[in-house]
């Protein structure tokens, strides 16, 4: 069963993600350009996955945070985590 795709507002409530993001940062425009492929794709990952099961990870999820790894040469997901500051801001930033 495939997962469902959540923007969090906030990841605490003393912590705007907006506010720590400068508008200029170039991650929200590939973050629009993302979103568009995705939402291309929404289709097709809804013929893939399951009706009825456990939740799994949102594709998208799992791919933008893909995305995040190779802009940053970031070279596994414990390495991604390990950050908190990074992880912040890519947390608000990308879903």
């Amino acid at each position: 069963m495939r997962g469902q795709r959540e923007r969090s507002g906030s990841l605490f409530p003393y912590v705007s993600i907006e506010e720590r993001i400068p508008a200029s940062h170039p991650l929200r425009q590939i973050r629009k350009i993302a979103d568009q492929a995705l939402d291309r794709l929404n289709p097709k990952f809804c013929e893939l996955y399951a009706v009825e099961g456990r939740p799994s990870v949102p594709p998208e999820q799992l791919l933008l945070a893909s995305l995040l790894q190779a802009f940053y040469g970031i070279q596994s997901e414990g390495c991604y985590w390990s950050s908190s500051t990074t992880t912040c801001c890519f947390a608000g930033l990308w879903g």
